[in-house]
């Protein structure tokens, strides 16, 4: 008999992150995209709860509202947020929103962390698990700031920055996971698969 390949899975991803369905391309993945559309409840209803649980919660509601139009296939879902001392930092809700989280990291280590769930829609048994890479920024000041977030790159982000982006430039250096920060944490996304294909196969 011969090894399950990851190419035999249906994947769906259940995000409209453009990022996210960049890195799977990145590594020759075949998926399809269908976004959740799911309205994230505010941050402050998680008040009390560690960022990798609340990571977890969120992919796992897109996952679901995307496998329930699914009979067959791997929902991916996930979701990234900025940890700093504690608190959660998600995509800024506008300019002033972005100058205060830019604000707010500078000279910071913080973390970034991603959620990430899969659901085998065909029996719906479940997987999540959440990657943490620390973060180092420089110092910024407000013209860079400025500039930054009047360049559009913001706008979409959790912690308001890209790191494959111009956010780069703030960046001294990291802790974990390059495309965790990205959005998926691509190695532990394929060992998973993999793993749970294999379950399957058994």
């Amino acid at each position: 008999m011969s090894e399950p390949t990851l190419n035999t899975l249906r994947l769906v991803l259940a995000s409209a992150s453009p990022r996210r369905a960049a890195l799977l391309s990145q590594i020759g993945m075949t998926f399809e995209i269908r976004p959740s559309d799911v309205v994230e409840p505010p941050h402050s209803a998680y008040s009390g709860k560690r960022v990798d649980e609340v990571t977890q919660e969120l992919a796992l509601l897109k996952a679901r509202a995307v496998a329930q139009f699914c009979d067959e296939g791997m929902i991916i879902g996930a979701d990234t947020l900025v940890s700093l001392d504690g608190k959660l930092l998600g995509k800024p809700t506008d300019d002033a929103d972005a100058v205060a989280m830019l604000t707010q990291l500078s000279g910071t280590t913080h973390e970034v962390v991603t959620g990430v769930v899969l659901i085998d829609a065909s029996t719906g048994r479940t997987i999540s698990w959440a990657e943490t890479t620390q973060v180092y920024f420089r110092t910024l000041n407000p013209t860079e700031i400025a500039d930054y977030i009047n360049s559009g790159e913001a706008s979409d982000k959790a912690g308001a920055y890209g790191i494959q982006g111009r956010g780069a430039a703030f960046v001294r250096r990291i802790e974990g996971c390059y495309f965790n920060v990205v959005g998926l944490p691509l190695a532990s996304l394929v060992e998973n698969l993999s793993n749970f294909q294999s379950d399957v196969d058994m």
